[in-house]
């Protein structure tokens, strides 16, 4: 059996855990004002990910809107932000 760093150990146990989506909508959730700016942020109550989607949940109609529009611009800013492709397609709830 190898010798791993704890870095690589845990790197290793979240990509194959079912816990990774959980993980990546926190990591999310953290740098989202920084993505989306202090308005769009507000106004959201809440990220998931499932199956590489992104619901984002918000009760402001023109809000919703708007986001509608920047779906793609979501997807890139997310997945440069996480380092990763960790989103395919966004569903704005």
């Amino acid at each position: 059996m190898g010798q791993y760093s704890l870095g690589e150990a845990l790197q290793h146990f979240m990509r194959h855990s079912r816990m990774k989506g959980n993980m990546q909508a926190l990591q999310i959730t953290d740098v989202w004002e920084q993505i989306m700016g202090a308005t769009i942020a507000k106004y959201t109550e809440s990220i998931q990910i499932s199956n590489k989607t992104l619901f984002i949940n918000t009760s402001v109609a023109p809000l919703r809107n708007e986001l509608t529009y920047q779906k793609e611009k979501i997807i890139q800013r997310v997945n440069e932000a996480l380092g990763e492709t960790v989103i395919n397609e966004v569903v704005i709830r």
